[in-house]
């Protein structure tokens, strides 16, 4: 079987129904004429036939099965002409559609052009060049001036700056050196890197976003599956309407004429083709939505939930003071670092930076190691068992700390965390900690209400004077203080049942649980972290706050752009319904009309992929 090409099929189409139309102007229904329309009806229509045939043999009937009843009827009853035109526009307008709908996708299909091609590897002490899927995981994978980075790593050598507008859609390139991470898709801009290989082929942090901005495509909003339920039952009832039409009026021309102008094109494409664009739009931005559903549930809530550490705050927290009781400031880091190297939470890491900086061995045995979530860690060492964490710890296990409780608010009373360390005998000193708010994190608040946000708040397992301290610096509505990762679950259910839709926001790596209990789930700085991939809904790639914003006036215009599609097209279905019951609307003009609503709900959601070029949202 011959295929022709979408374009070409267009031009033959057309000049054939050019033809057609000049030969039934100049000589009427001659042999000639009718032999040219059943020509361009069978090329244009071919394709329309086929489908609905292959539609009716699953029990569908869709758009094609009643353009095709309708050109079946219309040659029937002599109605060559309208035949011809009904299919010609039919064709015109899918080709047309096509090539606008490239334009929705122009920004996914930018990322898949930055996909890398080749990786230089050292394999047997020479440089090799390789397919990205080719390299292993802990080969060195060198990077020079000008080219794509194929693999996530960490850098082992070398120092440059790095284009990660793929990734986080930050457009100022970023200074990486000796021990950063580096994703896959990232341009070395200058210098010169080796890469020790993380993460490799369909693993890496750009392979996993191309994945999840082509299923995010697939995944329907609420609205859209509402439509095509519609749509399935909508068919069939016009089929019906046009045969109750035709036996009350005899007139098989209105009849044929109901069936193509009540074709629900414009409805059924009216809300994937917005939310194709809006997440074109989100991708470039390093915002991805995991579907249509993300966006219309970020478009309609109105109260967000704000994990602190890593969101709120910097989530880079530095030792301040240490404070020694009974013992020395020295051994008090000594031993809090040696337990707290086999701990990932950010204040364990602010601990063993702080010994780092002190020069301390902190790769001590230990035994009898015990985590706790949300209160610290037990552990032996040395003959002796330690404490190392909050009150509820100290508590837990009999430990009188009421001697240093002032001492302990006046940290707070500073935003500081305050992390004891302490034997089974006695509390051994302080260290506190603070993690720096985020700079502009205010200015974001306040765009969110502007923007329509009613209720903001805090969920956070720091205390209660650190907590208020911060929500009266950055302006939060609400905070929830001295929260185990189980009671944020627990506050998120009691949020919504207050406010309804709730969205919970964090780094995606500890927040997890809060994640996927809240109506939907925002991940900041999700590049390179496969928990925030899994378990949000939204992920924002980059660490920049403003994103959020970014995101939420997307998600709102997107949505916008959904209802005034489905308006349009309801009122062109009513005009064209009206036009037909009173004789004024013909087989062909209503296929013209349809096919140009087509089209400019097409070009309506396009404008979504300019949204926010203008630097305002």
């Amino acid at each position: 079987m011959i295929r022709i090409k979408k374009g070409t099929k267009a031009i033959v189409g057309s000049i054939l129904m050019v033809v057609s139309f000049i030969l039934y102007r100049t000589i009427g229904y001659e042999l000639v004429t009718i032999i040219a329309m059943i020509i361009t009806t069978l090329f244009n229509g071919l394709s329309i036939f086929k489908k609905a045939f292959n539609s009716l043999k699953y029990r569908i009937v869709g758009i094609d099965a009643l353009v095709t009843i309708a050109v079946i009827g219309a040659s029937i009853i002599g109605e060559f002409y309208e035949a011809a035109a009904v299919t010609f526009l039919f064709m015109l307008g899918e080709y047309l559609e096509a090539r606008t709908i490239e334009k929705t996708r122009s920004s996914i299909k930018s990322l898949l052009d930055l996909a890398p091609d080749t990786a230089r590897v050292i394999r047997e002490g020479k440089e090799t060049l390789v397919d990205p899927y080719d390299v292993v995981v802990g080969e060195v994978v060198i990077v020079k001036h000008g080219e794509k980075i194929a693999i996530d790593g960490k850098v082992v050598k070398g120092e440059a700056s790095i284009n990660q507008a793929a990734i986080t859609g930050e457009s100022m390139p970023v200074y990486k050196n000796i021990g950063d991470d580096v994703f896959s898709g990232t341009i070395l801009e200058n210098g010169f890197l080796e890469i020790e290989a993380t993460k490799v082929g369909s693993d890496t942090t750009f392979n996993r976003i191309l994945e999840l901005v082509e299923e995010a495509q697939d995944s329907k909003a609420k609205t859209q599956k509402f439509i095509e339920r519609f749509s399935k039952y909508y068919t069939p009832l016009i089929i019906v309407m046009s045969l109750i039409l035709y036996l009350i009026t005899k007139d098989i021309v209105l009849s044929l004429t109901l069936l193509v102008i009540a074709c629900p094109g414009a409805l059924v494409i009216s809300t994937p083709v917005s939310i194709v664009a809006g997440i074109g739009n989100g991708a470039k931005k390093g915002i991805l939505y995991k579907g249509g559903e993300s966006i219309e549930m970020l478009a309609k809530t109105k109260a967000i939930a704000f994990d602190k550490t890593g969101t709120i705050t910097v989530g880079k927290p530095k030792v301040t003071n240490i404070y020694a009781i009974n013992a020395t400031k020295e051994e008090v880091l000594r031993i809090s670092v040696i337990g707290e190297a086999y701990s990932v939470h950010p204040l364990a890491t602010a601990i063993i930076n702080k010994a780092k900086e002190e020069n301390l061995k902190i790769d001590e045995e230990v035994s009898n190691m015990e985590i706790i979530n949300g209160k610290g860690i037990i552990f032996a060492y040395e003959n002796e068992t330690y404490y190392i964490g909050n009150r509820l710890l100290m508590e837990e296990n009999n430990l009188e700390y009421s001697d240093i409780e002032t001492y302990l608010k006046e940290e707070e009373n500073q935003a500081q965390t305050s992390v004891i360390l302490a034997n089974s005998k006695m509390i051994l000193g302080i260290i506190s900690i603070k993690d720096e708010i985020r700079e502009n994190i205010k200015d974001v608040f306040t765009k969110l209400k502007k923007d329509g946000i009613k209720k903001i708040i805090m969920l956070t397992g720091d205390n209660e004077r650190s907590a208020r301290v911060i929500s009266e610096e950055v302006g939060i509505d609400e905070y929830y203080s001295n929260l185990l990762p189980e009671d944020k679950v627990e506050k998120i259910i009691e949020l919504k049942e207050k406010y309804g839709e709730v969205v919970m926001v964090g780094d995606g790596v500890n927040d997890a649980p809060a994640l996927a209990s809240a109506d939907l789930g925002i991940a900041i700085g999700g590049a390179g972290k496969d928990v925030a991939m899994e378990t949000a809904d939204i992920i924002l790639l980059s660490e920049k706050m403003e994103n959020l914003n970014y995101a939420y006036a997307l998600s709102r215009k997107t949505s916008s752009n959904m209802k005034q599609n489905i308006i349009f097209a309801l009122l062109v279905a009513g005009f064209l319904l009206a036009g037909v019951l009173i004789g004024s609307v013909t087989l062909s003009i209503g296929m013209l009309i349809h096919e140009i609503s087509v089209l400019l709900v097409i070009i309506n959601a396009v404008r979504l992929l300019g949204f926010g070029k203008s630097g305002k949202i």
